[in-house]
């Protein structure tokens, strides 16, 4: 059997880091930056106002009070965008919204809230020191400074700071597109009638948000029987439409494990056992470069499949550096034991008291078992050499996506 670094390893060594494409920013969210992105201007661009007021000279208020308030003729109002007033001289002043810019001549902004709100005159009761509730030109960013890293991945705040300094499209690394197929003549889609030997498809249902969940885009394909033509020919006619393509089911020792029947003979995909729990059966190789995750079939078995593997090769694509799931350090609740000479995965749940964590085994273990995996929050990771873990012991936790 192959370890689990060694099967990861493996795979990360053979998957393809997807070329840059160049998008608009809508259809680059969730990509990874692929050029370094810099500020063309300042940000602000110029002086601006933090508030809705009155722009004043602040020598002009600087004896206001609430009982001896200063009253300033108001000679117009300033909007953000307007360039109409360029310059306020001593003992004037401007109604000014949040945005605007400053006008010549102007050093502080005065909140409405100080004043009685005039726009003929207006009433000033508190004073202010210059450069009160202005936004300076370049405060947020400088000319020329990096606002957006190479490798980064764009979420919101990163396509708005995009937009922000005047891009509407950056290279991207695209999230990967990620066909995802159950095998199995027993399998029916949800919300049909079952006959006797009949079960409902979840892997693909699972595994589909999985891969959503992990970045990528995923594509649930209708799930098909046990012929081995049919199941290649559909396997095949997916390469168009895929950067990497995910199958459960079909990758044992039996009789009508079909993936591995197609495909083992071709050598295009190398089948083995990896030496964990859930997991054993794996499989991986690349059809026309496009890589291929060939999965257990019992739902806990895929799953934990795909976050051992899958999720580090599609970070891996994007050029990101594969990690797993964020790890962090738990007391066990109770004793456990783990089969010698296999990484074993536990469904857990996780409590913190004061920064502090402990973990739970859930109840139920077996690979076939999805009520414990759904109720869980973490995957409890006990090393090869570990057959027997008591309570209180330190163990490293995975924590599975919300």
């Amino acid at each position: 059997m192959k370890s689990v670094d060694e099967h990861l390893a493996g795979i990360l060594a053979a998957v393809p880091l997807l070329p840059p494409l160049e998008q608009a920013l809508l259809e680059a969210a969730g990509g990874v930056l692929a050029e370094r992105v810099e500020a063309p201007v300042p940000l602000p661009p110029f002086d601006n106002s933090a508030m809705d007021g009155y722009a004043v000279v602040a020598a002009d208020v600087a004896a206001a009070t609430e009982d001896k308030p200063v009253t300033l003729p108001v000679i117009g109002d300033i909007a953000a965008g307007d360039s109409g007033m360029s310059a306020l001289r001593p003992g004037l002043t401007a109604r000014i919204m949040t945005g605007a810019a400053m006008p010549a001549g102007a050093d502080a902004v005065i909140p409405v809230e100080w004043t009685d709100g005039g726009t003929a005159t207006v009433r000033i009761t508190r004073s202010a020191p210059p450069g009160h509730y202005i936004r300076r030109a370049g405060e947020d960013v400088r000319a020329g400074q990096v606002v957006v890293a190479e490798g980064t991945r764009l979420g919101a705040p990163q396509l708005g700071m995009l937009a922000a300094v005047g891009r509407s499209h950056v290279l991207v690394r695209p999230r990967p597109r990620v066909v995802v197929l159950s095998t199995g003549s027993e399998l029916r889609a949800p919300g049909t009638q079952l006959a006797p030997g009949q079960i409902w498809d979840s892997n693909s249902f699972m595994l589909t948000t999985a891969v959503m969940e992990a970045g990528a885009k995923g594509y649930r394909q209708a799930t098909v029987g046990d012929e081995a033509e049919e199941v290649r020919t559909t396997l095949m006619d997916q390469l168009v439409r895929a950067d990497a393509i995910i199958t459960s089911g079909g990758v044992s020792m039996g009789a009508r494990d079909v993936i591995k029947e197609i495909f083992e003979r071709d050598g295009e995909i190398e089948f083995g056992k990896v030496a964990m729990r859930p997991g054993k059966p794996q499989g991986f190789g690349l059809l026309e470069g496009v890589p291929v995750f060939t999965l257990p079939g019992n739902p806990v078995s895929a799953y934990v499949s795909f976050q051992v593997f899958v999720r580090p090769a599609l970070r891996a694509m994007q050029g990101l550096p594969p990690d797993h799931l964020p790890t962090l350090s738990a007391v066990l609740t109770e004793d456990v034991t783990s089969p010698d000479g296999l990484r074993h995965f536990l469904r857990g749940r996780l409590t913190s008291d004061r920064g502090e964590h402990s973990v739970a085994p859930a109840e139920g273990q077996g690979s076939h078992q999805l009520q414990s995996l759904s109720s869980a929050d973490s995957l409890i990771v006990l090393p090869e050499d570990a057959t027997r873990v008591p309570a209180g012991s330190r163990v490293d936790v995975m924590r599975l996506p919300s």
